[in-house]
């Protein structure tokens, strides 16, 4: 059986609790069905303030409260306290120990490994983010050699006004690449993080190229999600909190997260349905055994 592909989206609230002229207004064929047959997650867990990265994303990744362990919401990377729990607990480290097969699918640019290297003038403490952290730990390189790589710009320009780079046919023939090399993978993910930053270029009045390269994005994931399906892959998408879903602002939100899955069971062990994103951590702990 083919392996799971998870979509990590960041900083994406669902449309059910986006603003009526949020980037989810535009038409994506195969992404919103999915969504609307998934599932609506509480990022926040009952704690004040707006959630994180680091905790958000570090509960997908082991299935605990990592804001309970933090004492609040906390982010952007992970500090020490994060770390320890993500080597112990982590999914792709857990099924790394177990002999699966996991990888990062993520690009990342020489620049990136300089600025954690002394002998380049970087930072060797300079913190990675909660996926890549993972996934190092995990005994797995970034960069993988061999497989294709899913950048989080998802064919946008990095700069404003964040032109397309790539179309929406490329990107449908990078997602049947990646369900290709998923019939040889326990987990393949990709950490799509240039939502949070698109998210983060909002204000009121927000300009319309932002609109246009918010829109773009996601019908660049929708094309990217067309073509993993129509390859056979089984995939997930999740969110760590809110912030694109509404431009209006570039503070991060307290919205609710998408979670949605093709070709897998969205249920606890008990059977019932999640309702937090520590819940969403251990349905994908659940997948694997």
């Amino acid at each position: 059986m083919t392996g799971v592909v998870w979509l990590a989206l960041d900083g994406v609230g669902h449309p059910q609790d986006a603003p009526t002229d949020s980037p989810w207004a535009t038409d994506l064929p195969t992404l919103r069905p999915l969504l609307d047959a998934g599932l609506v997650l509480d990022a926040t867990l009952g704690v004040e303030g707006l959630p994180q990265s680091a905790t958000g994303q570090a509960c997908w990744l082991t299935g605990q409260d990592a804001v309970r362990v933090m004492g609040g919401h906390f982010g952007p990377q992970p500090g020490p306290t994060l770390r320890a729990l993500l080597d112990a607990e982590s999914l792709p480290g857990r099924l790394a120990r177990a002999g699966a097969r996991v990888d990062l699918l993520n690009p990342y640019p020489p620049a990136y490994f300089a600025a954690r290297d002394p002998a380049q003038g970087g930072r060797v403490h300079l913190a990675h983010g909660s996926f890549p952290h993972a996934f190092l730990h995990a005994g797995r390189p970034l960069n993988p050699p061999g497989l294709p790589s899913i950048s989080p710009l998802l064919g946008l320009a990095f700069a404003e006004p964040h032109d397309a780079t790539a179309t929406p046919d490329d990107l449908r023939r990078l997602g049947e690449q990646v369900a290709r090399a998923a019939r040889d993978h326990d987990l393949l993910t990709a950490d799509l993080w240039f939502s949070d930053a698109l998210g983060h270029a909002g204000r009121d009045p927000t300009p319309p190229g932002l609109w246009r390269a918010a829109r773009t994005y996601l019908q660049h994931l929708n094309a990217l999600l067309e073509g993993l399906l129509h390859a056979g892959a089984r995939v997930a998408i999740s969110s760590d909190h809110g912030n694109f879903e509404d431009l209006h602002v570039k503070s991060h939100t307290v919205a609710r997260v998408p979670f949605a899955a093709s070709g897998l069971p969205l249920s606890l062990a008990d059977g019932t349905a999640p309702a937090t994103i520590v819940d969403g951590g251990r349905v994908l702990t659940r997948w694997f055994t």
